[in-house]
């Protein structure tokens, strides 16, 4: 069991916390496109687990590598950029597509999904293995991206939003993966 400490073992303990991740965001979107809200969304908060503990586990037994770092990267586009658009698409647009024009909600999803993808390939240019313990990230993660774009959803449950402030929301969101706002790193 000691390979599982290994630290240049791509089946380390860290890194099979981050399969799990992405296991689970593929599970939500199977059962997304099977029109199972309820199991997708417990997939998808799975998934967020997992990336909580994954870099934890990494920090703590010395597992950190580029290897890690980037298969992390794939981990969040994968669990909190597509599954989230997906969700949203899923359970608020699609109902109401024959009122909005497709191209106008394609190109708010193209540009979220470009303006995630962006943010994390810039946070893993700019973060090197020797800088892995960060005190703040500049812009919003992808993994509270995703938490927003839930909060969207259950907002709209309530009916207070229409379909077209989801819309801008889906924009302002996006707009924040990559501005110049820090958060805290926790």
């Amino acid at each position: 069991m000691n390979f599982l400490y290994e630290k240049d073992n791509h089946f380390n303990i860290a890194n099979i916390v981050t399969y799990l991740n992405i296991s689970c965001g593929i599970f939500a979107i199977y059962f997304l496109t099977h029109n199972n809200f309820l199991i997708s969304a417990i997939f998808a908060w799975s998934a967020g687990i997992f990336d909580i503990f994954d870099g934890k586990i990494a920090r703590k037994y010395n597992l950190c590598t580029q290897f890690g770092v980037q298969l992390d990267s794939f981990a969040d586009f994968l669990s909190f950029v597509i599954v989230p658009c997906m969700f949203i698409y899923f359970s608020i647009i699609e109902s109401q597509s024959e009122n909005i024009n497709l191209i106008l909600i394609a190109a708010i999803f193209i540009y979220y999904v470009i303006s995630a993808l962006r943010r994390l390939i810039s946070f893993n240019i700019d973060n090197s293995k020797e800088n892995i313990n960060i005190k703040y990230f500049v812009g919003v993660p992808t993994p509270l991206g995703a938490i927003l774009l839930w909060l969207l959803y259950l907002i709209y449950l309530t009916n207070i939003l229409n379909i077209y402030v989801v819309l801008i929301a889906i924009i302002y969101i996006a707009y924040l993966l990559n501005s110049k706002l820090k958060i805290p790193h926790l």
